[in-house]
């Protein structure tokens, strides 16, 4: 099955913007081997039950692959490899409607609207130049990206039912490690274990009643004819995602967003203007635009009161105390964070740092994004906690931290003793690619399959 083993770590590559492209392409035939050139015929190649595989989407998914893996410094796929990933998507797709595996619109329809925020922003917001840039209007590329993103997500859900029962224990970790060549035992780069607890200052009453003021001096223009709702939402929302599209959110169903928000926005008549409402996001207008069942579309301007430099120490002070009772034994790290760190990202893991492959808590200096993280700690001994360290959080705003290196462990060979759980996410890693195969080689004798004759040499889907 080596083949296919192969195959399965293809199998999401596919982007949504490159899905959103795949109609683009025009004209000239290309043999599965052809590098990526110019632009092609775009011809069904391959069906499975109802579903269809464009030649644009392969071309376009193997131009990403071949450029992303060069970047990274890994071997590129062939041209087989993609389409056989491509084919794969489509047999799950296919798979799940016969098992009921779906998605809701709601799901779907969140994340292509931020999707499509995002495109947007690379425009300006400018459907026009849009328009020029890919031949679509904003409508038909958010319908592309929707379509691209549902089958994304059943792809996801259906790979996710397939191993749901997959466990490693330790005896599997063990073997699998003992069949590695120790000449090719993997050789780790340094590593840190470093947790924080972060304060975001509680903003003063004063300066979140200036900003209701300016909120309701915003309602007044527009109910005054002087501007609208979109012009307003683009010049002053704090919300980037959504300022864009003149404040508007796209559907959400309840529970989904801020209880306070859900409240004011659902209190209200569809063209109806709230007056201020505050969240742990800040404070928002917010005006109702539908309503469908158990979900609602609105737009809103959303302004974040900035704290005093008052505010700030007494984030700095509530920190240092904390900091104090940590150093003195009264309280453990872990816990500290757990009750009183404002950033969900690192509470949740009594404030330490995590490897977003393997969910240790070890991890290298690389995988430390944050450069004044990274300078802080080669400043700290091991086992030290910082003093209250200022910092500005792109979308929170100005926040308080106090540090903590737990350990350092130098580079080396791989071993059982200190890198179990990376062996044992690669272990798991292998369990689900033998799994998915076994799947694979049943499911498609489940389904019916028409591979275009181009493709015939790819021997797609064959065990190997």
């Amino acid at each position: 099955m080596n083949k296919l083993k192969l195959t399965v770590g293809w199998l999401f590559f596919i982007g949504i913007i490159g899905l959103a492209h795949s109609q683009e392409q025009e004209e000239k035939k290309e043999s599965p081997s052809t590098p990526p050139t110019g632009q092609i015929i775009d011809k069904i190649v391959a069906k499975v039950n109802n579903y269809i595989l464009l030649e644009s989407e392969v071309q376009q998914a193997f131009i990403e692959a071949v450029a992303s893996q060069s970047q990274q410094g890994f071997e590129a796929p062939t041209r087989c490899e993609v389409f056989e990933s491509l084919l794969i998507n489509k047999l799950m797709v296919a798979k799940a409607e016969l098992d009921s595996v779906m998605v809701s619109d709601a799901e779907v329809i969140f994340e292509a609207d931020q999707r499509f925020s995002m495109m947007m922003q690379q425009f300006g917001g400018d459907e026009n130049i849009l328009i020029e840039a890919y031949g679509k209007t904003a409508d038909q590329m958010k319908s592309e990206i929707e379509s691209a993103l549902r089958e994304q997500k059943v792809i996801g859900k259906m790979q996710q039912k397939i191993i749901a029962d997959l466990t490693v224990s330790p005896a599997e970790v063990r073997r699998f490690f003992n069949a590695i060549p120790r000449d090719s035992l993997p050789f780790f780069s340094a590593e840190v274990t470093v947790g924080q607890i972060v304060r975001k200052p509680i903003v003063n009453e004063k300066a979140k009643e200036e900003v209701r003021k300016r909120m309701l001096n915003f309602k007044r223009m527009i109910e005054d004819g002087l501007t609208d709702f979109q012009s307003l939402a683009r010049e002053y929302s704090e919300d980037p995602m959504s300022a864009i599209q003149g404040g508007e959110l796209g559907f959400f169903r309840r529970g989904e967003l801020a209880p306070e928000f859900e409240a004011t926005a659902l209190g209200l008549r569809p063209g109806e203007i709230s007056d201020p409402v505050e969240t742990m996001f800040g404070i928002h207008m917010i005006q109702l635009l539908e309503r469908r069942g158990n979900s609602y579309n609105s737009r809103h301007i959303l302004i974040k009161p900035q704290p005093s430099e008052d505010d700030i120490l007494k984030a700095e002070r509530f920190l240092d105390s904390l900091r104090t009772e940590i150093m003195a034994g009264k309280i453990e790290f872990p816990k500290a964070a757990k009750d009183h760190s404002n950033d969900r990202a690192t509470s949740d893991n009594g404030g330490f740092f995590a490897d977003p492959m393997t969910q240790s808590n070890r991890l290298t200096l690389r995988t430390l994004e944050d450069p004044i993280l990274y300078f802080t700690l080669d400043t700290m001994k091991v086992g030290s906690i910082t003093k209250p360290i200022r910092f500005e959080d792109e979308r929170e705003g100005p926040q308080v931290r106090i540090l903590y290196y737990k350990q350092r462990y130098p580079a080396h060979r791989a071993n059982l003793t200190d890198d179990y759980e990376k062996l044992k996410a690669a272990t798991r890693r292998k369990k689900e690619e033998e799994l998915l195969s076994r799947w694979f080689l049943s499911a498609k004798e489940e389904v019916f399959i028409d591979i275009d004759p181009s493709y015939d040499r790819c021997n797609a889907l064959q065990d190997r």
